[in-house]
C-alpha cells in the first residue's frame, strides 16, 4: 500500500477502492500533499476539511466513488469562491452548485478537492490571470497548458487528481488536452447541461472533463450528461457510454485528413506527426482515407465579439469601472466589441455561421470523420497573454498609457462612425484581422466544432520536441460514441502516458 497519488486513471482508482487496496481518505491525504508541494499552480482554492469529511462517508460503489476531482473555477460549488478567475469577483462566494458538479458529486460519488485555475471568464486560451498568476505545463515548466481549462489539465497531467472538470466554448477542453497529453472530449452541443446560468450566446459552450483515459471520459458522460430544465438546450440522457465502448465497427468508415481545418498555420513538425498518427489509426482500424477539401470561414473574431456580450451581462454596471481589474486583453476586447459589433457585424457573423454549417454538413454527408491538428504547435510560453507568436494587435493597443488612451479614442470614433456607416465596423474588422492574426489565431483549429455544434475529441498523438501534440477527430452531430471508439482504438494501439514523466509523487507523511 502506498500513500503516493494515483497515477493511473480514475476508473482504476475506484476499482482499487473497491478491492480495499486504497482508501478515499488515503488518496485525499496524498492529493493535498501533492498540491501543497506542486509548482504547477493548478489550484486556486482547496477545501481540505470538506473533502476529508466527504471521504469518511464515500460510497465506492458509485461510478467515481471516493475519487478526488478538481473543479474548473468557472463552475459553481456552493460555499466556494465564485471568482470566474477575475479580480472583479475575488470576494464573491457561490450560493449554488452547477448541475454537472451536483451530478458528479451526487450520483457519481466523486469528492471535489478544490477549484482549478482558468483563464479570466474563460475568454482566452492561455494559463495566466491577474488573480491567480501563471499555471505551468507538467511536461515542461515554463510552458502553457493552454486554456481556458488550464488548471484542470495541469492537475490531471501533473498527477494531482485523476480527473477534473472542464468547459469548451472555442476549444477550451481540447486545447489544454492537446498541450498536456490528455483525452479531451467535446460532446455534441447540449450533451452535458450548463445550469444554473445557461447563457445561450454565443451558442458554443459545452461542458466536459480532462481525462487520462477514454473510459474515464465515457463514465463522466454517463454520470453528468442528460437534460436539465435550467438549460433548455440540453439533450436527453443517453445511458451506456462506458458500457458501449468498442461496440461500433470502424472498418470501412471514411475519414479525411485536413491538418489545418478552419485556418491557422501549423508549426514545424506538427503536420508530420499528425499524419503519422492518422496513418497508424487508419491502418489499425481499417478505415478508408478520402481526399476531401473542407473550406470553412475563420470565425474566431466574430465569435469573440459575440461571446463578449455574455461578459458584459456578467459584469453588469461594474463595467467600465472595473477595467483596471481585468486583463488587458479582455479590456481591449470589450472596447473593440463595443465599437465594432453592431447589427451589420452580427449579420455578417450569422451568414458566416451558415456557410460553416453548410461546409461541415456537406463533409459529413460524404465521410464519417475529419482528422485535424488540435493546436498549431506545442505549448508556448506560460506567461504569454495570447497564443499567437506573431505581432499582436493587443500588444500594440496596450504598449503604454498614451497608446491605450488613443485606442479608446479610436474605438469611440469607430462607434460613432458606425452609426452613420453601419458596414464600416465589419470592414475594419476584416482589415484588422488580416493585419493582426492574433485576433483569429486563438482556437482557429477547434472553434468550427463549437460553431457547428458537432462532437470533437483531442487524442494524445505523440510528441514534437519532447512536448505533447493532439490529434483532433470530428464527427457528425450525436455520434459522440463513435469518437469514443476512435479514441479507444488509438489508446489500445498506441497507449499514451497517463501523467507527465518525472512528476514527484509526494508522500503524505512528513
Amino acid at each position: 500500500m502506498t500513500s503516493d497519488t494515483w497515477t493511473d486513471d480514475a476508473c482504476s482508482l475506484v476499482d482499487a477502492f473497491r478491492r480495499g487496496e486504497r482508501s478515499p481518505r488515503e488518496e485525499l491525504e496524498s492529493t493535498f500533499a501533492a498540491i501543497a508541494h506542486s509548482d504547477l499552480n493548478a489550484f486556486s482554492f482547496v477545501d481540505r476539511e470538506r473533502a476529508l469529511e466527504a471521504a469518511e462517508h464515500a460510497d465506492v460503489s458509485r461510478p467515481f466513488g471516493g475519487v478526488p476531482v478538481g473543479v474548473k473555477e468557472l463552475e459553481r460549488v456552493a460555499g466556494w469562491p465564485q471568482t470566474e478567475a477575475s479580480l472583479v469577483y475575488r470576494d464573491r462566494v457561490a450560493t449554488r452548485t452547477s448541475t454537472a458538479v451536483e451530478r458528479l458529486v451526487g450520483a457519481g460519488g466523486a469528492i471535489p478537492v478544490g477549484l482549478t485555475t482558468a483563464s479570466e471568464f474563460g475568454g482566452l486560451n492561455v494559463s495566466v490571470t491577474k488573480l491567480n498568476g501563471v499555471t505551468h505545463n507538467p511536461w515542461r515548466h515554463g510552458r502553457t497548458t493552454g486554456g481556458s481549462s488550464a488548471g484542470s489539465a495541469a492537475a490531471v497531467a501533473g498527477g494531482l487528481v485523476p480527473i477534473a472538470t472542464g468547459g469548451d466554448g472555442g476549444g477550451s477542453i481540447r486545447i489544454p488536452a492537446g498541450y498536456t497529453g490528455l483525452l479531451g472530449m467535446k460532446g455534441t452541443y447540449g450533451r452535458i447541461p450548463r445550469g444554473p446560468d445557461a447563457y445561450f450566446r454565443p451558442g458554443t459552450v459545452v461542458l466536459g472533463c480532462l481525462a487520462r483515459s477514454v473510459r474515464d471520459a465515457a463514465r463522466y458522460f454517463d454520470v453528468c450528461a442528460g437534460y436539465d430544465s435550467l438549460d433548455p438546450w440540453s439533450l436527453p440522457a443517453r445511458p451506456g457510454w462506458e458500457a458501449g465502448l468498442g461496440a461500433n465497427e470502424l472498418r470501412g468508415r471514411r475519414v479525411a485528413i485536413v491538418p489545418a481545418l478552419g485556418g491557422g498555420t501549423l508549426e514545424p513538425g506538427v503536420e508530420e506527426q499528425l499524419r503519422a498518427s492518422a496513418a497508424e489509426l487508419i491502418k489499425h482500424t481499417g478505415m478508408i482515407e478520402v481526399d476531401l477539401s473542407i473550406d470553412v470561414p475563420n470565425l474566431a473574431a466574430q465569435w469573440m465579439m459575440g461571446n463578449l456580450a455574455t461578459l458584459l451581462a456578467d459584469l453588469g454596471d461594474r463595467w467600465p469601472g472595473c477595467a483596471a481589474d481585468l486583463t488587458d486583453e479582455l479590456t481591449i476586447g470589450l472596447l473593440l466589441s463595443q465599437s465594432m459589433y453592431n447589427l451589420h457585424t452580427a449579420a455578417v457573423a450569422e451568414k458566416q455561421r451558415i456557410q460553416a454549417n453548410e461546409a461541415m454538413a456537406a463533409a459529413f454527408d460524404e465521410i464519417d470523420f475529419v482528422i485535424a491538428a488540435t493546436n498549431p504547435g506545442t505549448a508556448f510560453a506560460a506567461e504569454s497573454p495570447m497564443s499567437s507568436p506573431s505581432a499582436s494587435f493587443v500588444d500594440w493597443a496596450k504598449t503604454n498609457p498614451v497608446a491605450r488612451l488613443g485606442f479608446r479614442g479610436v474605438m469611440g470614433g469607430v462607434r460613432l462612425a458606425g452609426a452613420a456607416f453601419p458596414k464600416l465596423p465589419s470592414a475594419l474588422l476584416d482589415v484588422v484581422s488580416e493585419r493582426f492574426p492574433d485576433l483569429v489565431h486563438m482556437g482557429a483549429l477547434t472553434i468550427i466544432s463549437n460553431i457547428y455544434g458537432n462532437p470533437a475529441v483531442s487524442i494524445p498523438s505523440g510528441f514534437v520536441g519532447g512536448l505533447p501534440v493532439g490529434m483532433q477527430v470530428l464527427t457528425r452531430h450525436h455520434a459522440d460514441q463513435l469518437l469514443f471508439d476512435v479514441a479507444l482504438a488509438v489508446e489500445r494501439a498506441t497507449p499514451w502516458p497517463k501523467v507527465a514523466p518525472d512528476q514527484p509523487l509526494v508522500n503524505a507523511s512528513p
